[in-house]
């Protein structure tokens, strides 16, 4: 997910995304460790837009 995109939603949709995210991140997690991914890479992915939601979340709340 691109910067832009998530610029544009607003606050209480970014955290439902993030809660979304994670879920799936974990269930990712999960299911790899189980049964190898046929791409790993996608957990790497995932964890990373995770954590562009989280810091653009993050400076709303100090730009208020």
């Amino acid at each position: 997910m691109k910067i832009k995109e998530l610029k544009e939603l607003e606050t209480k949709e970014l955290v439902e995304r993030i809660e979304t995210e994670v879920a799936k991140y974990n269930q990712m997690k999960l299911n790899h460790s189980i049964t190898p991914l046929e791409n790993p890479s996608l957990i790497k992915a995932a964890r990373r837009d995770i954590a562009r939601m989280k810091t653009e979340l993050r400076q709303r709340e100090l730009n208020k």
